[in-house]
């Protein structure tokens, strides 16, 4: 736990003034707390022993005074902790999905949605806990033990001794209780991720679960994970709930011995009643704060838990650096320069040499698992070669700051990513949108036919995953961002195959100007995508394996002439 407070305590600092509030409200509530205990030293030995008439008015207003100033503490208190949870548990989300979205592409690929998901959401408010309720709670409760132990104390030094003796009874079990809550936590916090996972799977497969009437299926898998995430919080529960009747326990044999010693004492008159009932009453009160802390420190462990699994993330170091210098200016050369890749054993890119000019359309062909979706994701960074360069300009791309690279490359890939937003913002997308610039990109797209039809043309609202779209018309879309974004360099993976041939020859066509003074990358399973392509390379287990035009390939590569025989026309 002091490793983890530690690594808040940099966020802690920058709320001293809420924290200080905090503390002003901590210290009215336990100051007002004592006030209850020694209240009734007056109130037993003279209002109703002594009978002082005065004592009438006097303890009534004290006490009403007593409860004004506790109600103001735990008010001002409850406030700004609540301020502070909610605030920097807001800013640890933006924080947790900056990095995570930051790390490289074999991060995100290697870990499942859900289970990221759970992170930003589920473990980001398990913490709030810790960061907002645990510290203050644990200084009041802990500030009010100590202020009515030493009233105690003061009261009675003797009798303390006999209620008090049982305190360091309480602290070794409450480590064991700890131990075992820490360790369900962590396993309660990866079953969660678990069920999101599941969840995420139904609801972005709908199409399929339908398709195939595995709603049964789906839901007896659903009903595994959740029962299963129903005994590990169970688990917790089950040990946890001990804290408070152990606590119980524990204070009722303190008050047992203090109302036998205590009663010896007042009846050989060397206490008086009043003083017995305020010492009494400050006993009562101190278990009370002792068992909330025990209560606090068990639930402190989920926080612990949820926390190792957040700083777990952000300690992460990504596999691909930044560099530091800008790409200003536009792509005009690509080199790939003996550039190789390997997935585990198998390679992916095989020393791969290659030299792209500006206003060069080049296509990539081969089996599937050949390479050419990973020649494509090189050059955007989503891996760096194990050996060899990726050069942009005749730089190493690995020299560029990523966003300065990235903001001359346009991608269009076989999954159609819509958002969430208007069709024109999804076609400006990171941009600001231009409406004059908008219509082009859509023109050259051929998506102007369909958007005049839509009720809101280009400001309409598109619904998830562009439900509310065709396949064809959200390739379109795709094709507009891509123009939109004005690059140097383009990379095509599959952005054709949801249209017919004629769609596709005017999208071509449109291309075939707009590309003129940049670099063009196609991956198709098309001839007539390809066919009309400056070079076209042959990839094998991630190899080239032959080069040249649609032409000279036919003539002079046995691969070729067999791929060409499976294209789709």
């Amino acid at each position: 736990m002091k490793k983890i407070f530690k690594r808040y305590l940099p966020y802690i600092k920058e709320y001293k003034l809420q924290y200080l509030l905090v503390l002003l409200g901590i210290l009215l509530t336990v100051s007002a707390t004592t006030a209850t205990a020694h209240i009734m030293k007056p109130l037993m030995d003279d209002l109703f022993i002594s009978k002082k008439e005065e004592m009438l008015y006097y303890i009534p207003l004290g006490l009403v005074g007593i409860y004004f100033f506790k109600a103001i503490g735990r008010y001002v208190q409850s406030v700004y902790m609540s301020y502070i949870g909610q605030h920097i548990v807001t800013r640890f989300r933006e924080l947790l999905l900056e990095k995570i979205i930051g790390l490289d592409m074999t991060f995100l690929y290697l870990n499942r949605s859900g289970e990221l998901i759970s992170r930003v959401t589920n473990d980001i408010n398990r913490i709030q806990y810790f960061v907002s309720s645990m510290l203050p709670e644990l200084f009041r409760e802990s500030l009010t033990v100590i202020a009515l132990v030493g009233y105690v104390i003061y009261l009675n030094a003797t009798l303390s001794f006999y209620a008090l003796v049982v305190m360091p009874l309480v602290i070794y079990p409450l480590v064991l209780i700890a131990r075992k809550l820490k360790k369900y936590s962590h396993r309660s916090q990866s079953k969660n991720a678990d069920v999101v996972t599941r969840l995420t799977e139904v609801f972005n497969n709908s199409e399929i679960i339908k398709a195939n009437a595995t709603e049964k299926y789906e839901l007896k898998r659903f009903s595994k994970q959740n029962w299963q995430f129903f005994k590990i919080n169970m688990k917790s529960v089950y040990v946890g709930e001990i804290v408070s009747p152990f606590m119980e326990i524990i204070g009722a044999l303190g008050l047992a011995a203090v109302i036998f010693v205590g009663g010896r004492e007042v009846y050989d008159g060397k206490m008086s009643v009043g003083e017995f009932t305020a010492f009494l009453t400050a006993v009562g009160l101190v278990f009370q704060p002792i068992r909330r802390i025990g209560s606090i420190y068990s639930k402190i462990q989920d926080a612990v838990a949820a926390s190792e699994r957040v700083f777990e993330i952000f300690d992460t170091q990504s596999r691909t650096v930044d560099g530091k210098k800008s790409l200003d200016n536009d792509i005009s050369s690509v080199e790939f320069n003996n550039v190789t890749l390997k997935y585990e054993d198998a390679f992916a890119l095989n020393s791969v040499n290659l030299s792209i000019k500006k206003g060069e359309n080049i296509a990539l062909v081969g089996d599937s698992g050949g390479g050419k979706s990973t020649f494509i994701n090189m050059l955007l960074r989503f891996y760096d070669p194990d050996s060899g360069v990726v050069s942009v300009n005749g730089v190493d791309i690995k020299e560029f700051e990523q966003v300065s690279l990235k903001h001359h490359i346009s991608l269009v890939s076989q999954r159609i990513y819509i958002f969430q937003d208007t069709l024109a913002a999804n076609v400006a997308y990171g941009q600001d949108i231009n409406e004059e610039k908008v219509h082009e990109a859509l023109r050259l797209a051929d998506a102007s036919a369909f958007v005049s039809s839509l009720a809101e043309g280009i400001y309409t609202q598109m619904e998830e995953f562009g439900a509310n779209l065709s396949g064809g018309q959200r390739q379109r879309v795709a094709i507009a961002r891509a123009i939109y974004k004005h690059s140097s360099l383009l990379l095509f993976d599959e952005a054709t195959s949801a249209l017919d041939n004629e769609s596709e020859k005017r999208i071509q066509e449109a291309l075939h100007i707009y590309t003129k003074d940049k670099i063009t990358i196609t991956i198709a399973h098309r001839l007539s995508t390809i066919e009309d392509a400056d070079k076209i390379l042959v990839l094998q287990k991630g190899a080239i394996v032959a080069t040249g035009t649609h032409t000279e390939l036919l003539e002079s590569s046995i691969v070729y002439q067999k791929l060409a025989g499976t294209f789709e026309n």
